[in-house]
């Protein structure tokens, strides 16, 4: 477990083709069911200090107690995901921490030198950072907060995973708030 963030809670993917990972994974690793958003709706999105507007589709997935996130960006809005396609092709763009306290946590990093570079929310209590982090190579470290429906939506995808019996591999999001 990191002393810095907890346990790490999510590996994040980004991809060229969402509807063909979700079945890769379902079909190779029996990993699901996925909950997909072809559009999530974020807001407040920034990269490097700026708004960007970006458009992202969204599947997650547990296995155990860890979460899958596929993200493919539909657009070429700046973002640390098209950052990395640029780089490296898909593969693991992110590592992301939990948290239900975001503010505080946020300014206890802040202190310790990582600056978040990119960010947004998606619905109440469901803000997120990507921090800055050339130290850790090839990937990033998100922190998501959890609270509200966001909060929800990963309950509900982790009680959904636990004897999953391999029907329904992919279910749409409920709405976000």
């Amino acid at each position: 477990m990191s002393r810095f963030f907890g346990e790490i809670r999510q590996l994040g993917y980004v991809v060229n083709d969402i509807e063909q990972e979700m079945r890769r994974w379902t079909e190779t690793l029996g990993v699901g069911p996925w909950y997909y958003a072809e559009r999530v709706p974020v807001q407040n999105f920034y990269h490097r200090g700026q708004p960007s507007p970006i458009e992202v589709s969204v599947a997650l997935a547990n296995s155990g107690p860890l979460q899958v996130e596929l993200v493919q960006q539909r657009n070429d809005a700046p973002s640390m995901y098209r950052e990395f396609m640029e780089r490296h092709g898909q593969g693991l763009q992110h590592v992301a921490y939990w948290t239900v306290d975001y503010d505080n946590d946020i300014a206890r990093l802040a202190k310790q030198g990582l600056v978040p570079v990119m960010g947004g929310e998606v619905g109440a209590g469901g803000r997120y950072a990507y921090f800055d982090t050339e130290f850790h190579p090839g990937t990033v470290i998100e922190l998501s907060e959890i609270k509200g429906p966001k909060g929800d939506l990963f309950k509900t995808i982790r009680e959904a995973s636990i004897g999953w019996d391999g029907k329904d591999p992919i279910r749409p999001f409920p709405k976000l708030g």
